[in-house]
């Protein structure tokens, strides 16, 4: 006996068919369980079984059904691809379901009509599917223009197919498959459920596992696989189920909030990953200023400030009586360097004010560019003490307040304004460093050095009071040998702070231990190079008087 050799076109008709019985298969598939890898793949067969034999015609009208599911062709494409199916095969009866179907969406149902009659006629007692199509076309025109003759034909058809679904072996087995995967989902389901509550959690994660394996609804065991592992603080295992169930439902959008919510709190350093996760969610048009809003706050994460400050006036002009939009919005052109934009936003989230201590911090934002960006100081106080008005307990306020009485050498209100703090929190080390200085530049040594070292006493690693004391001893007291061991200590704490190391060579030089100062000194130079704080004309001008 001997082998039969195929023609090329007997083996391309072969895996045609392969390749159709595959596409259906998946397309079944995806009617159970609206998985998108399914529609992808039954999409990929239909091609492929096309350009395998191009002369079956089945291929065209499922491949039409599933490229308008995808949104990648219209219903006038659709209906060309029916056209194309009934070239080829003109009593193909699923070929003018689909087409009389495909009428339908397009609104003209007296084509659709003469579709259904022509599968009706060619199906015999199988025609079950077609009258009830048949019915809906005639409910749709009966709700248009009611008349008689529509109705008592509507009725006929529906009741006929109703009772001729018994004879529609295709129709029972896809009803059979749809009930016996409903009740698979829904036990997997019930019983994960039941152990969660149950607090029985490895018996839920494989509860939910089980019907991921025995069901088509791998989304919705992966999505509770998901909040399982969030539940159990298993943050990386959390985020790569729902991954894989956005990968199953690209358009369940709550899987893809829980995507973008986690990697944002959880993944700081992955910003790209969840920018992408929020851009596709501007897709379903919902909560489009909320989502602008999380957009900018990552966008200046990035020190991405022209994007940042697009997401944000986005979710403003969306919402722009939301206050939190108004600020954010605000600080966003402050970090673009806007600061005229900036402080239009800020009095406006100002004036919609939802909250007096929040709205205080807006002023105190606001307060801080007229004081230091504009230097209209009668503005930046005005703003600051509405902000002291709406909160006062306010700590930052008060000390903002009195750095710009510092900056104007109005001593007398800075100090009392820093003592002011100083009253609302006792605690609060730098508002006792900060009065230590104002009452140094006022000649309140005594005072002074109380300030400083209960600042110190408070936090003895804030470099900056262990100098400042330092300074008050040198050059206020007149004492280097007690200077020395704070200059010491501001270096200990902060091994590149410049001024610390030239006060220190100052209070050496005071006390005439001249390879100590030049020492330090020249300490001081080298770090210099790098801070840039000082002059180096004025160190190297103190090197050279040590020895002359």
């Amino acid at each position: 006996m001997t082998d039969t050799l195929l023609t090329p076109s007997e083996v391309c008709k072969i895996s045609a068919e392969k390749m159709l019985e595959e596409a259906r298969n998946a397309h079944e598939n995806y009617l159970i369980g609206q998985q998108e890898n399914d529609l992808e793949h039954a999409i990929e067969c239909y091609v492929d079984a096309i350009k395998a034999n191009p002369s079956l015609s089945e291929s065209y009208y499922r491949l039409a059904s599933l490229l308008l599911i995808k949104g990648q062709i219209t219903v006038d494409g659709a209906l060309e691809q029916c056209k194309t199916a009934l070239s080829l095969e003109p009593k193909n009866v699923n070929a003018h379901i689909y087409s009389g179907y495909f009428q339908c969406l397009n609104g003209d149902f007296d084509e659709a009509e003469k579709e259904f009659k022509i599968a009706i006629s060619n199906s015999g007692k199988n025609s079950a599917r077609p009258r009830l199509f048949m019915s809906k076309v005639l409910y749709s025109k009966i709700k248009n223009h009611s008349s008689l003759k529509d109705t008592v034909r509507f009725l006929y058809y529906l009741l006929s197919g109703s009772v001729m679904i018994m004879w529609d072996c295709p129709s029972i087995k896809m009803f059979c498959k749809f009930l016996a995967n409903d009740f698979s989902v829904f036990s997997y389901k019930t019983l994960g459920e039941a152990f969660e509550k149950m607090k029985l959690f490895p018996s839920a994660l494989d509860a939910y596992t089980k019907g991921l394996e025995k069901t088509s609804q791998g989304n919705l065991f992966y999505q509770k696989m998901g909040d399982l592992s969030l539940e159990c603080n298993n943050i990386d295992a959390s985020i790569q189920f729902f991954k894989k169930a956005h990968e199953l439902s690209p358009s369940n959008r709550e899987i893809l909030i829980k995507l973008a919510t986690i990697s944002q709190t959880y993944f700081p350093d992955k910003i790209d990953e969840t920018i992408d996760y929020y851009n596709e969610l501007l897709e379903f048009g919902v909560d489009l200023d909320k989502i602008y809003y999380e957009l900018g706050h990552l966008y200046l994460n990035k020190a991405d400030k022209i994007h940042a400050v697009s997401a944000f006036k986005l979710a403003q002009t969306l919402n722009p009586e939301n206050p939190y939009y108004n600020n954010s919005l605000a600080y966003a052109y402050i970090k673009a360097e806007l600061y005229d934009d900036a402080i239009e936003y800020y009095q406006e989230a100002i004036r919609l004010n939802p909250d007096a201590e929040w709205t205080a911090i807006v002023c105190h934002a606001l307060g801080a560019i007229y004081s230091e960006i504009k230097e209209n100081y009668e503005a930046a106080e005005a703003t600051f003490n509405a902000g002291i008005v709406l909160d006062p307990k306010n700590v930052d306020i008060q000390l903002s307040l009195g750095d710009m009485y510092m900056a104007q050498n109005d001593l007398e209100k800075a100090i009392k304004t820093y003592c002011d703090a100083v009253t609302i929190d006792p605690e609060n080390y730098l508002a006792y460093a900060k009065t230590g200085l104002a009452l140094w530049e006022n000649d309140y040594l005594e005072e002074s050095i109380i300030a400083f070292h209960k600042s110190i006493e408070l936090n003895p690693n804030f470099e900056i009071a262990q100098n400042n004391l330092g300074v008050v001893y040198l050059d206020g007291i007149g004492d280097p040998k007690a200077s020395v061991e704070y200059f010491k200590n501001a270096i200990d704490i902060n091994p590149n702070y410049t001024l610390a190391y030239f006060n220190l060579a100052r209070a050496y030089q005071a006390i005439d231990d001249k390879a100590l100062a030049a020492e330090y000194y020249q300490m001081t130079l080298d770090l210099n190079k790098i801070t840039e704080e000082l002059s180096e004309k004025d160190i190297r001008s103190r090197i050279y008087d040590l020895f002359n």
